[in-house]
């Protein structure tokens, strides 16, 4: 399954010098937040696949114009393609606003997913910030999220994608390995290739389980 994964900014060879078959051969687009909703729709309109997202701490205008025809699975995990894909979006708070959360409020965000995720588990978890110590920055506004971690050292995830860390931030890792997970940090564009999995040929390609995202806290 080859994923192309897109988060924080937008890329000029997809958007601003689109060419016509630069998205064809992807199975799905997954984005980690922090780009417009113009932007996620004209990826879902020329690719021609499926578009999950998780929003970023710079996402509120999505309240007014989300999206359309892409599907947020923040809060929420879903199956497509024999994978299990787990969405949590949102930065540390740092500062009034939507979308960032206090350690205690993304913990409580993932209790919330219960029974689903310790009986499931899941298989890529779709971020918007890193976890704590793995990829983030000391300044208030993009330090990770221990939580992120506890995640990792419990469920054991094959990969965690995420965004919110621009490469211009002195970024000397894009990938890395933690305790047999792969973390991506997928700023503007990433190419995932993931082994193709044996599902059945009437559910390939559509989105078959998923746990509704929870209303998020203010």
């Amino acid at each position: 399954m080859k994923i192309l994964i897109v988060s924080d900014e937008e890329c000029p060879a997809l958007w601003d010098y689109y060419v016509p078959g630069r998205l064809s051969g992807y199975d799905l687009i997954l984005s980690c937040g922090d780009l417009k909703a113009e932007y996620l729709m004209f990826l879902v309109t020329m690719a021609r696949c499926p578009v999950f997202y998780v929003r970023g701490n710079h996402d509120s205008h999505y309240d007014r114009t989300p999206p359309e025809g892409c599907d947020c699975i923040d809060g929420g995990i879903l199956e497509y393609n024999g994978y299990r894909f787990l969405g949590l979006g949102g930065c540390r708070r740092y500062h009034p606003g939507k979308d960032q959360y206090s350690e205690k409020e993304m913990r409580r965000r993932i209790r919330r997913l219960g029974w689903k995720l310790r009986r499931y588990g899941a298989d890529v978890v779709v971020t918007h910030a890193p976890p704590r110590g793995l990829g983030d920055q000391e300044d208030p506004a993009h330090i990770g999220f221990e939580a992120f971690r506890e995640l990792l050292d419990r469920h054991h995830p094959g990969w965690l994608l995420h965004g919110h860390i621009h490469l211009r931030y002195d970024q000397k890792e894009r990938v890395r390995e933690y305790q047999g997970t792969t973390l991506v940090n997928a700023c503007e564009r990433y190419v995932l290739e993931l082994p193709d999995r044996e599902v059945d040929p009437e559910k390939r390609g559509k989105l078959i389980w998923r746990a509704k995202p929870k209303k998020q806290e203010e």
